[in-house]
C-alpha cells in the first residue's frame, strides 16, 4: 500500500504535520486539487520537494534539472508543443532508451504517445513543473504564446504614456524575458550574449567555448522593449540611439551574483547589444591552471620575478590575456610588494591590489594614471592596454626606472609586438632595452572528459600542424565523441596555447635595427620559442584537444 504524499513529505522533513493538516482542511473545504499543489501554494513546500516525494510514492526516479544541460539532439526528440503542454522534458538517450522527466507520474497516455512518436523505449523520471518549464525554455527558447503574452499590444513606440495595469503586466513580462536570456547564458557557460537586430527578427546568440551558438530568433517587435530594458539595467541613456554606449549590469542569478559588461552599437536595423559575462567564480587565479607547457612555465615563472622590465601579453579580444595577467599578479601578490593596476574597465576585483579605473571623460586616461601611479612607489605595475605612443613611452620609462611592468597589446603573435611598438612611434633603442619577453596566446576548446575516446584525425590536419611521422608514431589521438555533458559537441571548456618569446641579444639587435616581424620570428624560433601552432600540436598529442581545433585558431599565425 502506497504511503500518503503528506506522510512522505513529513518523513523528508520538508513540511510539518501542522502544515499537512492545514492543506487537508483546505481540501475538505472544497479545494479539489492534489495536496501537493495546495502545499506549494501555501508556501509550505517547494515544488522540488513535492516532486521528490511523488517520486518516492510511485517508486520513480527523481531528477534535479537545476543546471542540467540537455544536448540539442536529445531535446528535439520530443516536439516542443508536446513538451510544453504535457509538462515533460527528454533528458538523455542511452542506446534505444530515452529518459523523460515528467511532472505527472500517472500520465501513462503521454508515455504511450512518446513511445509511438520516438520509436524508443521510455524511462520515466520525475521532476518539478517549475524545473521542467525552465528546461524547456532553455532548450527551445520562450514559446510563441509566451512571447505574445509578453508583448500584448506593446509597440516599439517608447514615448511617455499613461501606464495602464495591462502595460505594467507587459513590462513585467519583458523583464522576465530578459532575465531568461541572461539565465540561459549562465546555465550554458556562455562568455558573451549578443542581441543583434536583423531586418525581420531579433537574433540572440551566445558565445560558448569561443564559438557563437544561435538561439531561436525573437520577433522583430521585441527589439525595442528588450534593448530599452537592457539599457535601463546598464544605466545607459535610453534616449541616445546614435552613439556607441558602454555600461555595466550587476545581477543576482539563483545563489550567485555576476557582472555583465554591456556595449551598444548603432547598426542599420537598430542597436546591437553585446554583454560580456564576468563571473569571478570562473576566474583562474593560479598560473598552474593556465595550461602552460612545463618548459614555458618554468621560463615564465622566472621572468615575472625580475625586478624591472616590460612583459607584454598579446592576442585578440577574448583570448584570455586578462586572465593570464590576473593569474600573474596573483603569483606576485605578497605583502612585500606594492602592485597597482590601470584598467579600462576593471573586470574583476583582486584582493590586496590597488586597481584604478580609467575615466576618459574626465581626463583620467592611461598616461595620466601612469604618471600618478609612479608617485605611489609601486614595485609592479599593470597597464591594461598599450594603445598609443604616449602610454608606451611612459610604461617603458617606468620599466627603466626600476619597475616591473605588465601590459597587453593587440597583435597576432609575439614577434609582431616588437614591430608594432616601433610603428606606434616608440624609439627602437627603447624597445630593445626595455622589453624582457612577449607572450602571445589563444584559447582552444578542450576535449570533453566524459566522452573521451581514441580517433584517427585527418592526415591533412597532421601535416598542416607541421608534425613529422616520427613525432606521431605510436601516439593515440583523442577526441570527444559527444555526450550530454558537452551537448554533443565533443568539447567542454577551453585551454590556453602559448607562444613565449624571450628577447636575447639577436632579437634586441633586430629591434634596434628595425628588423621585420618575420626576421624576429625566425630568430625567436632559433632561440627555442614554440609557436602557437607548435604548442597547440603538443596539447593535441597529449589528448587535451584535437588537431582540427588547433588549426581553427592557430594555423594562420604559424
Amino acid at each position: 500500500m502506497r504511503k500518503f504524499l503528506g506522510e512522505i513529505l513529513i518523513e523528508l522533513e520538508a513540511v510539518t504535520e501542522q502544515e499537512v493538516n492545514a492543506a487537508l482542511k483546505k481540501q475538505m473545504d472544497g479545494d479539489k486539487r492534489p495536496i501537493g499543489y495546495i502545499l506549494i501554494e501555501l508556501g509550505s513546500a517547494s515544488p522540488e520537494n513535492v516532486a521528490r516525494a511523488l517520486a518516492e510514492q510511485f517508486d520513480v526516479r527523481y531528477i534535479d534539472l537545476e543546471g542540467l544541460e540537455v544536448p540539442e539532439k536529445v531535446a528535439t526528440l520530443v516536439p516542443e508543443n508536446v513538451a510544453r503542454e504535457r509538462k515533460c522534458m527528454p533528458i538523455s538517450l542511452q542506446g534505444r532508451t530515452l529518459t523523460v522527466a515528467m511532472a505527472n507520474p500517472l500520465d501513462l497516455e503521454l508515455v504511450d504517445t512518446l513511445r509511438f512518436t520516438t520509436s524508443l523505449q521510455i524511462e520515466v523520471a520525475l521532476a518539478s513543473e517549475r524545473q521542467i518549464e525552465a528546461a524547456v525554455n532553455g532548450s527551445f527558447g520562450l514559446s510563441d504564446n509566451k512571447i505574445e503574452q509578453m508583448l500584448g499590444e506593446m509597440t516599439e513606440n517608447l514615448d511617455v504614456r499613461v501606464v495602464s495595469n495591462e502595460e505594467e503586466e507587459d513590462d513585467a513580462l519583458i523583464v522576465k524575458f530578459v532575465q531568461q536570456i541572461i539565465q540561459n547564458a549562465d546555465n550554458n557557460r556562455a562568455s558573451d550574449i549578443h542581441i543583434e537586430p536583423m531586418q525581420d527578427h531579433l537574433r540572440i546568440r551566445y558565445r560558448i567555448d569561443g564559438v557563437c551558438i544561435t538561439m531561436d530568433p525573437a520577433p522583430k517587435r521585441l527589439q525595442g522593449p528588450v534593448v530599452q530594458r537592457l539599457k535601463i539595467m546598464a544605466d545607459m541613456p535610453i534616449e541616445e540611439k546614435r552613439k556607441p554606449l558602454d555600461g555595466r549590469i550587476k545581477i543576482k542569478l539563483k545563489d550567485k551574483r555576476i557582472d555583465l559588461r554591456v556595449s551598444s552599437l548603432p547598426t542599420v536595423w537598430g542597436e546591437s547589444i553585446v554583454m560580456r559575462i564576468l563571473d569571478s567564480g570562473n576566474l583562474k587565479t593560479s598560473l598552474e591552471d593556465m595550461g602552460f607547457d612545463a618548459g614555458d612555465f618554468k621560463i615564465y615563472n622566472n621572468l615575472i620575478k625580475r625586478p624591472n622590465g616590460i612583459m607584454l601579453v598579446t592576442g585578440p579580444t577574448g583570448s584570455g590575456k586578462t586572465t593570464t595577467l590576473y593569474a600573474t599578479l596573483g603569483a606576485l601578490n605578497t605583502v612585500d610588494r606594492k602592485i597597482i593596476t590601470a584598467e579600462d574597465p576593471v573586470e574583476y576585483n583582486l584582493p590586496g591590489i590597488n586597481q584604478c579605473q580609467i575615466h576618459a571623460k574626465i581626463g583620467l586616461d592611461f598616461p595620466r594614471i601612469l604618471r600618478a601611479m609612479l608617485r605611489q612607489a609601486p614595485n609592479v605595475i599593470l597597464v591594461g592596454e598599450i594603445r598609443d605612443a604616449e602610454t608606451a613611452q611612459i610604461a617603458i620609462q617606468a620599466s627603466l626606472t626600476g619597475h616591473l611592468v605588465f601590459s597587453t597589446l593587440h597583435t597576432n603573435d609575439a614577434p609582431s609586438a616588437v614591430t608594432r611598438l616601433i610603428d606606434m612611434g616608440v624609439q627602437p633603442f627603447l624597445v630593445a632595452t626595455s622589453i624582457q619577453a612577449v607572450l602571445a596566446q589563444r584559447l582552444v576548446r578542450a576535449n570533453c572528459p566524459k566522452c573521451l575516446e581514441p580517433f584517427e584525425p585527418d592526415p591533412k590536419h597532421i601535416l598542416a600542424l607541421g608534425l613529422r611521422p616520427e613525432q606521431t608514431a605510436g601516439r593515440t589521438w583523442m577526441h570527444g565523441r559527444g555526450c550530454d555533458h558537452c551537448k554533443g559537441t565533443g568539447y567542454r571548456g577551453r585551454r590556453g596555447i602559448f607562444e613565449l618569446m624571450v628577447l636575447n641579444r639577436e632579437i634586441r639587435d633586430l629591434a634596434f635595427n628595425r628588423g621585420t616581424a618575420s626576421e624576429v620570428r625566425k630568430a625567436a624560433v632559433a632561440n627555442g620559442m614554440a609557436t602557437l601552432a607548435m604548442d597547440g600540436a603538443r596539447k593535441a598529442l597529449q589528448g587535451i584537444t584535437t588537431p582540427e581545433e588547433v588549426l581553427r585558431v592557430a594555423k594562420q599565425d604559424d
